[in-house]
């Protein structure tokens, strides 16, 4: 935990006292969001429509099959989307990261960079924090929006449930502090899965047994640190809503 937040430090400080270049960014920028979009974006079909379903069939009992609408845009934008988005990001992005710098940790090629008086971490892990940190909450965009079309697909043009009430209702129980709340938690996520990845991969030792260990240890530590921070910050922002939105 001590290297692990001192590692937290020296990035915080390189991000406010020396950007990376275009040259390094760009790399990164691609590697994290273009390649991501794929993936990200099947995760987020099925997932609504999964909802869709699930939800049509205990609704339609009760005679509320309007209220799909709300339940399915409402555990995409705040639960569903930013959570799924950042396991893809962990199991593809993450494990990537770890085993990139676990490789060059146990060839040396960290050790290498240090000897040339540059500081390892404003070279290979502010690149990759900040570029998870921007690009999470698009990815998450991207899994909210096409997440929300694919139970809008199953409900309306499958059950045939009236699309005109189905998004009317949706815009009545939804608000735009929700889409910022799921957002806002895709920020933290991105930066935790780079965080916890570059760890791993810092301090990887055992030749290629170490870097397969390494890697490893990073995906499942990411799933955890993801569901952790999950609750902690959907407590943190049911608090700030009642005190800031309820209470007028």
């Amino acid at each position: 935990m001590g290297r692990c937040a001192m590692m937290v430090q020296r990035t915080l400080y390189w991000l406010f006292h020396g950007l990376p270049s275009r040259r390094i960014m760009v790399p990164q920028f691609y590697q994290i969001g273009v390649e991501t979009i794929p993936v990200v974006v099947l995760t987020g079909a099925f997932t609504g429509m999964v909802l869709a379903v699930q939800t049509y069939y205990q609704f339609s009992k009760l005679g509320l099959e309007t209220m799909i609408g709300p339940v399915v845009f409402m555990s995409v934008v705040q639960q569903l989307g930013p959570v799924l988005t950042a396991f893809m990001l962990a199991g593809r992005v993450g494990a990537a990261i770890t085993a990139e710098l676990g490789t060059m940790a146990v060839t040396e090629q960290i050790d290498a960079i240090k000897t040339l008086g540059l500081d390892p971490i404003k070279y290979l892990v502010l690149p990759r924090f900040l570029a998870a940190l921007l690009l999470t909450p698009i990815l998450t965009l991207y899994s909210n929006f096409v997440g929300i079309i694919g139970g809008w697909f199953v409900a309306v043009q499958i059950y045939g449930v009236n699309s005109h009430y189905y998004w009317q209702k949706t815009l009545v129980y939804v608000t735009t502090y929700d889409i910022l709340a799921g957002l806002g938690k895709a920020f933290f996520f991105g930066g935790a899965v780079a965080i916890i990845a570059c760890y791993k991969g810092f301090y990887t030792k055992g030749g290629a047994e170490g870097v397969g260990k390494a890697t490893t240890s990073s995906t499942v530590t990411s799933f955890v640190a993801i569901l952790v921070l999950n609750l902690l910050l959907t407590v943190l922002l049911n608090i700030v809503y009642e005190l800031f939105f309820l209470s007028k």
